[in-house]
């Protein structure tokens, strides 16, 4: 591990720790009231999967047809199961040749998408009946979601791993593990299965992404979406029931050391000043004794007002009260009032 891995590692560590915990704690909290948003979006997305028909592409036109003669929005959300075609192959009457797909440089299948960054227009037929009827159109316009592609190139050159590859791949810029090359492709001939909302578009059917759902193109069906979503949302329950209570007890027991720690430094604060009280009660009362009846010979030269009370050190002379034997000897260059020597330190004098 690095100095740097290190310093990362040991910041982390104690800003987790800070406040008692109280900084861990609240990250707790925030992951937990994100687990449960997310388990609300989740339990929507679920209603709206469980409520969706599932049909074929040829069904599509019939449901169309009788929600719009119903007087209802033709926008439906529906799950499509379909095998991927170009557009154009659709459009130019199914010729033999595919004009307008995708090649895979690695494999030299037919693609409508290779790693979703190259993408052509493709439609949804149902079983490969080629009919013109038969199909619907694929809008990709604002989907983020992910495309059911499948490898066709996969190769991973390893490099030197290290004891600390999983701190490397955490914070650092690296490949600790291998390179990886690899080509996914959305093949033509693929069945899937489009959930989303259907509607005509110049009298074609036409498939978008719903963005409250978390699919659109899959190789799931409505089933195994449903048993998926209904694991995820047992598990963001949960998770967000834990981490909360976790969250709860780490921020109570922060907020009573932090409370315990606040009440002890008020006391030590109140009897530091308490004590300041009585010190300077007692100053005053020692200033009171040594001003009454001071003969003239033994008051301060420099306040004339307190006995003399300290020696000089070296040359002896007892001319000062103890406040202003301090207060020369704090001098840059402390000299006795009287002979003006230099002075090294001040002795006090009690009186038997």
């Amino acid at each position: 591990m690095t100095s740097h891995e290190q310093a990362l590692v040991s910041l982390f560590s104690q800003l987790a720790l800070s406040f008692d915990g109280a900084v861990l704690g609240l990250a707790l909290a925030y992951t937990a009231v994100r687990s449960v948003l997310k388990l609300t979006a989740n339990s929507a997305a679920l209603d709206k999967l469980c409520a969706a028909p599932n049909l074929s592409v040829s069904d599509l036109r019939s449901l169309l047809d009788s929600s719009d003669s119903d007087g209802n929005s033709q926008n439906k959300l529906v799950i499509v199961r379909g095998t991927v075609e170009a557009k154009s192959s659709v459009e130019s009457g199914w010729k033999s040749l595919r004009p307008g797909v995708l090649v895979s440089n690695e494999s030299g299948d037919s693609a409508v998408a290779i790693e979703r960054s190259q993408t052509v227009p493709f439609v949804l037929i149902d079983g490969g009946r080629r009919s013109h009827a038969d199909y619907a159109i694929v809008n990709l316009e604002g989907s983020r979601h992910p495309l059911p592609l499948t490898t066709v190139y996969h190769k991973l050159q390893p490099t030197n791993a290290s004891p600390y590859t999983f701190l490397q791949a955490l914070f650092g810029n690296q490949y600790p593990v291998g390179i990886l090359d690899e080509e996914k492709i959305l093949p033509l001939g693929k069945d899937v299965y489009a959930v989303g909302i259907c509607y005509y578009r110049n009298g074609i059917a036409e498939i978008k992404s719903c963005k409250e759902l978390p699919y659109f193109l899959s190789e799931l069906n409505k089933d195994q979406m449903i048993v998926e979503l209904t694991f995820k949302s047992k598990v963001l329950f949960w998770s967000g029931i834990i981490l909360g209570s976790l969250s709860i007890g780490i921020l109570g027991y922060a907020f009573m050391r932090n409370w315990n720690k606040w009440k002890q430094w008020r006391q030590q604060r109140e009897a530091q000043q308490q004590r300041q009280v009585n010190h300077d009660d007692a100053e005053f009362e020692n200033l009171v004794n040594e001003m009454d009846d001071v003969p003239d010979g033994q008051l301060c030269v420099i306040c004339l007002m307190r006995r003399r009370r300290s020696v000089f050190i070296p040359c002896g002379h007892l001319v000062c009260c103890q406040g202003c034997a301090v207060s020369v000897e704090r001098n840059v260059a402390p000299k006795c009032p009287v002979c003006r020597q230099e002075i090294r330190n001040s002795v006090r004098i009690f009186e038997s």
